[in-house]
């Protein structure tokens, strides 16, 4: 059944702009890549609803009932859903396309494949673009704040109390054991990303490097991911490997131009707003006296969401890198330890530094944090979605992605080593736990969750 790519709503539902396409085949490889292997048809809204019952149906449905299905169903994903953004993925998988079938298997695996590509966290993004198909932009704001509600709850509440718990002797040594279970997930997370997106000579070498430079050089995240992307083109270029032929009949070309112009029209308006915003955030985040000011907290985390390649793990070598001279390592790496205990997205250790950064209005900052470290990706999904079957089969599109997950795997290895490993294995009894875990997480012998008491037990009963 044909579904919309494209569904763009103003006036939350009244008039619509509505882009459809169809795609004959697709095969889904490891670490969500799509490629597709036809062109695209385009049909128009009266064609697309006379054929499909289902889309009526959905159309006919008051607005209200829908942003309130949207609700329901991303709060209680929001409430079970443990394991991180693959995990989320396979749960918005079986609720959205198997069970309600709210999205066909095709659209699912485009919208995997874009939030792949972005910046910002790629579950939520998907979550996102869900409830954009489902009700609009009020339906993508509904899934967002539904999904990330609980874990917000729950990582604004341990910071909130941090101090009190501090003076307890058992809570330093309980967040000990959270440390050593960052290692081990940094670790694992590791090792998955380097198998899928390492799996060339050059990837390896391109991941290796960038480690090294983050080790050795003070240059920033946002410059050695833009190095990546020039390296992996450059490759391919090198490579001699020539993008696949895209001509069509003109007659073809003359159907597409339409939505392609205003594919192009919804991108130059969406990047403009997105670096705008940048901009406006660099402008605030550097004000002389360097205090966590409301404006600064936003401003950063918004710097942030605009570079996180890779998911919610690369959140923490940005924040560390932003704000190492106001939050300590071990504030850090608490909050990612308790990140890993709560469901929801990883982002929402963005809550938790937010509101460590504003202690007199933890709320506040907790809140800015939050929306300023998912608000870049979907601002960027919203621009990118047009053009993006457009640019699949663009070979150079691929080579520069590859290195930029090559880079991002590289920015896991260095924060694995530094600060992650180094401050958390402090003997040898840690380091064997660590390697015990480890491999027992690789086996699937036990999952994180498994690991969390075993990992609490040991802070609290090692010597």
């Amino acid at each position: 059944m044909v579904r919309p790519i494209i569904q763009y709503a103003l006036d939350f539902g009244r008039v619509r702009l509505i882009t459809r396409l169809r795609v004959t085949g697709f095969t889904l490889s490891q670490g969500f890549q799509v490629h597709f292997r036809s062109t695209a048809n385009v049909t128009t809204e009266t064609e697309t609803m006379s054929a499909s019952p289902e889309i009526s149906t959905e159309c006919a449905t008051p607005m209200a009932v829908r942003l309130w299905d949207v609700f329901r169903q991303f709060l209680w994903l929001g409430c079970i859903s443990f394991g991180g953004p693959a995990a989320h993925l396979g749960y918005f998988q079986r609720t959205f396309v198997q069970r309600l079938q709210w999205l066909s298997d095709g659209h699912y695996a485009q919208l995997v494949a874009l939030a792949q590509f972005l910046p910002g966290p790629a579950s939520s993004q998907v979550g996102f673009g869900i409830g954009v198909l489902r009700g609009g932009i009020a339906g993508g704001m509904t899934a967002f704040i539904a999904f990330t509600l609980p874990s917000f709850l729950l990582m604004l509440a341990l910071a909130s109390s941090l101090d009190l718990l501090l003076q307890y002797h058992w809570f330093p040594a309980a967040i000990h054991g959270l440390k050593l279970l960052a290692v081990i997930v940094v670790a694992d997370a590791t090792l998955s990303m380097a198998k899928t997106f390492c799996s060339t000579a050059f990837s390896r070498i391109l991941m290796l490097l960038t480690a090294v430079a983050l080790w050795l050089t003070p240059l920033p995240v946002w410059l050695l991911l833009i190095l990546a992307a020039f390296c992996g083109w450059i490759y391919s270029r090198w490579q001699g490997k020539a993008p696949a032929d895209s001509a069509m009949p003109a007659e073809r070309q003359a159907q597409q131009a339409g939505p392609y112009q205003a594919g192009r029209l919804a991108l130059l308006i969406g990047l403009m707003f997105w670096g705008g915003l940048y901009v406006f955030s660099g402008l605030n985040g550097s004000s002389p006296d360097g205090s966590a000011q409301a404006l600064n907290v936003f401003a950063a985390f918004y710097q942030t969401g605009s570079l996180v390649f890779g998911g919610g793990h690369v959140v923490l070598p940005l924040v560390q890198q932003q704000f190492a001279d106001q939050l300590s390592t071990e504030i850090l790496l608490t909050g990612y330890g308790a990140a890993q205990l709560v469901p929801g997205p990883m982002f929402t250790f963005a809550t938790f530094a937010g509101a460590e950064l504003l202690p007199e209005a933890p709320f506040t900052g907790a809140l800015l944090a939050t929306l300023g470290v998912f608000l870049p990706g979907f601002i960027l999904l919203l621009a990118f979605t047009p053009l993006w079957s457009h640019w699949l089969v663009k070979p150079g599109l691929n080579r520069a992605l590859m290195g930029i997950n090559a880079a991002v795997v590289g920015l896991l290895l260095a924060t694995l080593v530094t600060p992650v490993a180094s401050s958390s294995l402090l003997n040898g009894a840690d380091i064997v736990f660590a390697v015990v875990g480890f491999i027992a997480l690789r086996r699937k012998a036990l999952n994180v969750i498994g690991l969390i008491p075993l990992a609490l037990g040991f802070g609290l009963l090692a010597p």
